[in-house]
């Protein structure tokens, strides 16, 4: 089991609000490895970004297990999630969220200073991932001069700057034009691959997710064969 990254026992995930309970998520159980890139897909409302959040640390689930890298978080104190988070896990949204304020090369060095990386380490590293993604001409451009599929590739060098073992995306090209789209996936691919992580990447994009390793379909909060 040295190779699970993520783990997940019988999840479930219920809000309560103004006396009334929804569930997003049931009995969810998903194994991912390390090496394999897995697609996540369902409709809007399926539960794909509440899934994530779990599998993230970022909210809690009602009841079930999380395990990242053979580490029970579900039972962590917030330090504890917050330690695991950084050790083990990178993120991509849907929108990039980049520090306007700095420029392309600034956004991904400045979260592995946070980490405990000296300057001159975090930029070596942060030039290295965005020459892969093709973004060596537009080191000293801030968000704003970037195109749309620049600006998402800046966050996926962010993601990855810190050698996560898991990478976890929601949505990472759905705002991106389907040619653009194509061409960030199939860098962020060839990076994650590279790197020999595992992630998890929630797509409405059919054509996207079947050039992934493999599928897993969320409908109505519960995972179902594909």
């Amino acid at each position: 089991m040295s190779d699970v990254l993520l783990k997940t026992e019988d999840l479930h995930r219920t809000y309560h609000q103004a006396g009334e309970s929804l569930t997003i998520l049931h009995n969810v159980d998903i194994v991912i490895k390390a090496g394999e890139i897995v697609a996540l897909v369902g409709p809007s409302g399926s539960g794909k970004s509440t899934l994530l959040q779990m599998a993230g640390l970022l909210d809690r689930p009602t009841s079930g297990k999380i395990y990242i890298a053979g580490e029970d978080a579900t039972v962590s104190d917030d330090e504890k999630r917050t330690a695991l988070r950084r050790k083990y896990l990178g993120f991509v949204y849907q929108f990039h969220y980049l520090l306007p304020e700095f420029s392309a090369l600034e956004n991904v060095v400045i979260p592995q200073m946070i980490a405990g990386k000296d300057k001159r380490e975090a930029e070596e590293r942060a030039v290295a991932l965005l020459t892969k993604l093709k973004l060596d001409h537009r080191l000293t451009h801030r968000p704003a001069r970037l195109s749309g599929g620049e600006q998402q590739r800046v966050a996926m060098a962010r993601a990855l700057a810190n050698n996560p073992k898991l990478l976890l995306a929601d949505e990472p090209t759905g705002n991106l034009d389907p040619e653009t789209s194509e061409g960030v996936f199939q860098m962020l691919t060839e990076l994650v691959r590279e790197s020999g992580i595992g992630a998890m990447i929630a797509t409405h994009n059919m054509d996207l997710a079947e050039k992934m390793d493999r599928i897993l379909e969320l409908k109505a909060g519960r995972i179902i064969s594909y």
